[in-house]
Formats: C-alpha cells, structure tokens, sequence
C-alpha cells in the first residue's frame, strides 16, 4: 500500500483575504465557512430570533463581497466582520423602535384602544406587517424608505449614497407610505394617521 508525502498546505486568514479582494470566490466560500457560525451565535445573542440572525449573516457576507476590492490585508478581518455585523444588529433595533414608536402613538390616540390581550396581540400583527411590507420592497426603494425614515438621512444624502435622484428617492418614500395606508387600510387602529406619521 502506497503512502501518500504530500503535504498538508495550510492557508492563513491573511492569504484569504487577499485573495478574497481579487475577487475569489473559493476565498469567499472559505471565509464564509470560517465566520458564519460565529457571526451567527453573535447575533442571536441580541436578537433572539434565528430567522433574523440568519439573515443577518447573510446581509454581513453580502456586503464583504460588495466590498471586496476594498479590503485591507493589514487590518484585522474578524473585526471587520463583526463591526459590520454589530451595525446591522444596530440597524435593525433602530428600524424596530422607530416602527413601534409611531405604532404606539397611533395606539394611544385611538380612543378604542385598551390594553387588553387581545389588543395587544393585534398590535404585534401590525408591527410585524409593517416589517414585512418594508422587508418585501425592491432592495433599493427599501433602502431609500429605510435611509430616509429610519435613519433620518437628508433625501440628497440617500439619492447620493444609492445613485439615485432626490426625486426618486421622495417617490419611493412616497410610494411606501401609500403601500403602508392600503395594505393596513382594514385594520381597527387609526391607519391614517400612522401613514401620515411617517411623513415627518
């Protein structure tokens, strides 16, 4: 039986790197394998959801790939990721808490409102509802709705970062709201009134 004298090449993260900003896709896949788990375990830590963390990761790797001709082969990679993931952990309370601000508001001008159970279960159905209209938008209205609304970003800065028009950008706003207003439009809350939040 013949023994095999080859020698196990190892690679190191530094290598990857620099390969991954030529644009290698074997680098990518192997950089993915190294931090995925990690970057996911991170995220669950914050937002208690694997549906959410999964995606976070995903939304993680998409953007070293965005980036990739960017990267620094001197810098440390692992932080890189992980100020990316952090962000996006940030990113997303922030679009949480500016959803449920206003929800809450339209709640507590509508003069049916209680606090029963029963009310608050129809309050998470609409918070999560307004997620996933936002969630379901073509990727670049999504990022001008959340940039402008969200992020409380000027319209110039948003049609600048994304190459768009600040006319575009006051459209895809525009439009979102009116998506909001008609989707919502049976519900018991005052929907107008929370479409018409979203405007200021």
């Amino acid at each position: 039986m013949k023994q095999c004298n080859c020698l196990k090449v190892t690679i190191t993260e530094t290598e990857l790197v620099e390969r991954l900003k030529r644009g290698d896709l074997v680098a990518f896949d192997m950089i993915y394998n190294m931090y995925a788990g990690r970057l996911y375990a991170f995220s669950m830590k914050y937002l208690k959801s694997s549906e959410e963390a999964e995606e976070l990761v995903q939304s993680v790797f998409m953007k070293v790939w965005e980036n990739h001709g960017r990267l620094d082969k001197d810098l440390s990679f692992k932080s890189f990721l992980f100020t990316i993931a952090y962000n996006e952990i940030c990113r997303l309370f922030r679009r949480k808490s500016y959803l449920r601000k206003y929800i809450e508001e339209a709640v507590r001008t509508d003069t049916r409102a209680d606090t029963s159970s029963e009310d608050n279960s129809e309050f998470h159905s609409l918070l999560a509802e307004v997620e996933k209209i936002i969630a379901g938008l073509p990727e670049r209205q999504r990022k001008a709705f959340i940039m402008c609304k969200i992020d409380g970003m000027p319209a110039k800065e948003v049609a600048a970062g994304l190459g768009l028009s600040p006319g575009t950008v006051d459209n895809y706003v525009s439009s979102t709201i009116k998506m909001i207003r008609s989707r919502l439009s049976g519900e018991s809350f005052p929907v107008i009134l929370f479409a018409a939040l979203f405007l200021f």
